[in-house]
């Protein structure tokens, strides 16, 4: 039994002879690995939190992650530390552990507004890479760096120079789903909710957008200036079809279908709204349709469900990303105990790529 626990000690510990301490956690300190049992007072302390997702996770579930629900909300006061968790995280994390949910766009504002020490990135290593671009000052960790995306792999900051010498003079807007070495390459970032408004403040003939074409095909048809599009698409919203949707509709009319800008302009055709992820669930909240099918992450529909309580029933053709599910609660928790996986930008680069995104942001 004396092996067993120090077996287990050690491993809890997860460092090896000769393993060095990454810097944030030289800076901050490693702290002991919380007890995970579930116990009464576990059950007790997070049972309001429970009551917010008890629709969406069934209760033979709740004692694996209210542990570390505790845990993790118990280390973030420890450590004066935040979570920004997308919309697209699982409900546990969107609803049990963040202290700020949205899309990528309130992400990025909220993120330069925190006066935590630590952040900690609840999405994919973009996100992750512009929290860090807005508090350079702060310690920015992502629970998994393996965490990516489809459209920010799809395109690089050469590629980007690139479209310069053969559009010279034409401006370039990058998605904000794209690494800091491309932000640091074009003119301004923009995200699905105020892309056209970039689009169209630059005043310009033609422009350069990248990395989404099926945003940049959406957004082309609803505004006179020409866009020049890269070829990238998200994995998750390329798959749906409309035909697919049409199925839906016709079983049952009067179902809302609400669509991801990301998704192809066929599948935005047959939807009855599109927009940004934070459009879509104000658009659930004032409109209160009866059903409706949540073009997007599948994940989503989970966390509006939560939080309005059962109103609305959500039809879910369910692609999930699989970027977004790296993150989890014993990878959020790991992250604030050893202060692993933090997000470091080069300085050379890292000053043009915060500007890029703060043209955005000062755009309101």
């Amino acid at each position: 039994m004396q092996a067993e626990s120090a077996l287990a000690g050690a491993a809890s510990m997860r460092r090896f002879p000769g393993q060095a301490l990454s810097g944030a956690a030289l800076r901050h300190g490693v702290l002991p690995m919380p007890n995970l049992a579930w116990t009464p007072e576990v059950e007790r302390e997070t049972a309001h939190l429970y009551e917010k997702v008890k629709a969406v996770i069934p209760s033979v579930e709740w004692p694996f992650h209210a542990p570390y629900v505790k845990a993790i909300n118990d280390l973030k006061r420890e450590r004066n530390a935040v979570i920004l968790a997308h919309n697209y995280q699982t409900p546990e994390i969107y609803n049990c552990v963040a202290d700020v949910v949205g899309d990528s766009l309130q992400l990025a504002r909220l993120a330069a507004a925190s006066e935590a020490d630590v952040i900690v990135q609840g999405g994919v290593h973009f996100m992750a890479e512009t929290s860090k671009l807005l508090n350079p000052g702060k310690t920015v960790l992502i629970p998994d760096s393996k965490a990516g995306c489809s459209l920010a792999e799809s395109i690089t900051g050469a590629d980007v120079r690139l479209l310069r010498q053969r559009y010279p003079g034409v401006p370039v807007v990058a998605y904000v789903n794209t690494s800091a070495e491309v932000k640091a390459e074009v003119d301004i970032c923009c995200t699905s909710s105020n892309a056209l408004k970039i689009v169209e403040s630059l005043g310009a003939e033609r422009v350069i957008f990248l990395p989404d074409q099926y945003l940049a095909k959406n957004v082309q048809a609803r505004t006179k200036v020409k866009i020049i599009a890269w070829h990238g698409a998200c994995e998750v919203h390329e798959r749906f079809t409309a035909r697919d949707l049409l199925r839906y509709r016709a079983d049952d009319p009067s179902i809302t279908i609400i669509a991801h800008p990301e998704c192809t302009p066929e599948v935005v055709g047959v939807s009855d709204f599109a927009g940004s992820t934070a459009a879509m669930i104000d658009y659930v909240k004032t409109k209160k349709p009866k059903r409706v099918v949540l073009v997007t992450e599948c994940s989503m529909a989970d966390n509006v469900a939560a939080e309005t309580g059962g109103f609305t029933e959500f039809v879910k053709p369910c692609n999930l990303c699989p970027h977004m599910k790296r993150i989890t609660l014993p990878k959020i928790l790991d992250s604030l105990v050893y202060m692993r996986e933090e997000v470091t930008i080069d300085p050379a680069l890292a000053g043009r790529a915060r500007a890029s995104v703060q043209r955005m942001i000062d755009l309101g």
